[in-house]
């Protein structure tokens, strides 16, 4: 049995921990402890209850979010593709293997203006390097690729998920 299989609905507990780590995991070696110290629990509790989360899909995902700014990243540009609607899924698998693309996916096309349906994030130091990187994607696409644009980010959008109130 999975923990579909044995769905119930959040507790309030549940919910004291989203709450508690819905901005981030505390910057310690042990951050599942730190939280369950916070909020007067069992670490163990904590982290079965976080895993269930998971499980269901209350919680997405549970990982690092680098400021690529920070780290000196500053040219950002979504590449898209115009590939076969029939090879999208290879394709995309494909491109979204490569260790630079830190996102990839598919997007509906809006004939004629908009021909691209494959979708590719790629960050770099500067706007030729991002251009060097979509050059690799061409490679790899090969063929494939009947058309291509780059589009670069003109401002950092703050990204935060769902916020739940007290």
């Amino acid at each position: 049995m999975n923990a579909r299989d044995d769905f119930r609905p959040l507790d309030d507990t549940d919910r004291r921990i989203i709450q508690a780590t819905q901005a981030g995991l505390p910057l310690t070696p042990r951050p599942y402890h730190a939280v369950a110290e916070q909020l007067g629990l069992p670490a163990a509790e904590v982290m079965q209850r976080m895993q269930r989360m998971l499980d269901l899909g209350v919680i997405r995902r549970i990982g690092a979010v680098p400021n690529h700014y920070a780290l000196g990243y500053r040219a950002n540009g979504m590449t898209v593709w115009d590939v076969a609607d029939e090879r999208i899924d290879e394709l995309g698998e494909r491109i979204g293997q490569l260790d630079f693309v830190t996102h990839c996916y598919r997007r509906p096309r809006h004939l004629p203006d908009w021909p691209y349906n494959l979708f590719a994030m790629v960050h770099g130091r500067t706007r030729e390097e991002v251009e060097a990187k979509a050059a690799l994607i061409a490679d790899a696409l090969g063929t494939a690729s009947r058309a291509r644009d780059i589009l670069y980010s003109t401002r950092i959008l703050k990204k935060t998920g769902l916020r739940i109130g007290a």
